[in-house]
């Protein structure tokens, strides 16, 4: 690509603000092409972050896409960056062997007391006739094996298919459960996972139930008092999507009761830390070299080619639109409001002006759209621009050359 097309509409080279440590992997694309990256930059384009939370932060009004460098994306505003005309990315799939390991760790982890039985062990240093205490005690942290259980999965995307082939192939049972499941997950999952028709189905017949849902409205405290009475006594629930899809407040006194025979979390919080038969683990999920650096490499390509060329791929807030870039022509690209007449008012500007429209792409997500138009080179002047900022409901619009 030109240099022309690295640079922001005042003439300066992108600058991406960084929150968090990213892998420098990622951030290398960015110093490759010029870019300057920094973790306190002013009148900055782009966003990359992982759990930083930014829904208090003023962003300036140069501020053109967020990048999660991972899946889910609560601790980002994204409503309100819609509105800005802010295009928030994600990174789906990237870190899921990762969380898959550690989900698969969890369930081990519920079974057979291992976490439990090694804290116990801390407490003979020092003392006299180890052996003996460990052969007296050890009866204590008896667990069953996972083998020939059956374990729900909630949520068949990346990570749920993941755990659920990984848990068959460690000889347990599984049902799923997925009203959305994509086509792509489906050929990802193993012929041997049972299809649970409603959710009930999960909960009625598992020995482990594992949580594989994003965190929104319909999901807020779907696990509660309720939920559990369904399900069998002595239930074992592995959370590793969000806190707040389980309420904690009802699930420790199922814990208490024995109803639910233990609750693995990845999200540890004064509710839940030091209660009976918990096991909450630090927010580990994706937390391998391996999963930080992909996670940074797609975060980085996903700025790169919407800051350089328009193209969205993995955006939560507006639609995935792509179109080729050609050095011979110059593209607008508009996010607008998903309302009538709109592709035909950019027409009449062209049209208008004797330009012929060489391209365009026009898609919709909800109350929001984007719009792409490619038209020759050298085209565009600047009372044709002045023409397209003035239509209302568009809520922001660049001219890529």
């Amino acid at each position: 690509m030109t240099l022309l097309k690295r640079i922001n509409k005042e003439g300066m080279m992108f600058k991406i603000q960084t929150f968090n440590k990213i892998s420098e992997k990622g951030l290398k694309l960015f110093k490759e092409r010029g870019y300057t990256v920094g973790d306190n930059l002013t009148d900055y384009d782009a966003i990359i972050v992982r759990s930083q939370e930014l829904h208090n932060v003023d962003f300036p009004s140069s501020l053109l896409a967020i990048a999660r460098a991972g899946a889910g994306v609560n601790n980002i505003p994204i409503q309100k960056c819609a509105e800005k005309g802010i295009v928030v990315f994600n990174t789906p799939g990237t870190n899921a062997n990762a969380v898959k390991e550690l989900v698969i760790l969890g369930l081990l982890l519920a079974s057979r007391k291992v976490a439990e039985g090694i804290e116990w062990t801390k407490t003979l240093i020092g003392t006299e006739n180890i052996e003996d205490a460990v052969e007296k005690n050890k009866s204590k942290f008896e667990g069953p094996e996972i083998m020939g259980k059956t374990l729900g999965v909630i949520g068949l995307g990346a990570i749920g298919v993941l755990v659920a082939n990984t848990a068959i192939e460690l000889g347990m049972k599984v049902i799923g459960y997925d009203p959305y499941i994509s086509v792509e997950a489906a050929w990802a999952l193993s012929r041997q996972v049972k299809r649970a028709l409603t959710i009930d189905d999960i909960y009625k017949n598992s020995d482990y139930i594992s949580l594989h849902v994003p965190a929104n409205d319909a999901t807020k405290g779907m696990i509660n008092k309720q939920t559990i009475s369904i399900m069998k006594n002595g239930v074992r629930i592995l959370n590793f999507s969000r806190a707040n899809i389980v309420n904690e407040d009802e699930l420790v006194k199922e814990l208490e009761s024995g109803k639910v025979a233990c609750y693995v979390t990845d999200f540890p919080n004064a509710k839940v830390l030091g209660k009976k038969n918990v096991i909450a683990i630090p927010h580990l999920g994706a937390s391998t070299p391996e999963a930080e650096e992909n996670c940074a490499i797609m975060a980085a390509n996903e700025i790169i080619e919407y800051l350089e060329t328009g193209n969205i791929k993995n955006s939560v807030n507006y639609p995935d639109v792509f179109m080729q870039k050609e050095d011979s022509k110059e593209r607008i690209c508009i996010l607008h409001k998903n309302v009538p007449d709109m592709v035909n008012k950019f027409s009449k500007i062209l049209g208008s002006s004797n330009i012929n429209i060489e391209d365009l792409i026009n898609k919709g997500k909800g109350e929001f759209a984007y719009t792409i138009i490619d038209v020759k080179k050298g085209c565009l002047t600047d009372n044709i621009k002045k023409q397209f900022n003035e239509i209302a409901d568009i809520i922001k619009i660049r001219f890529i050359e």
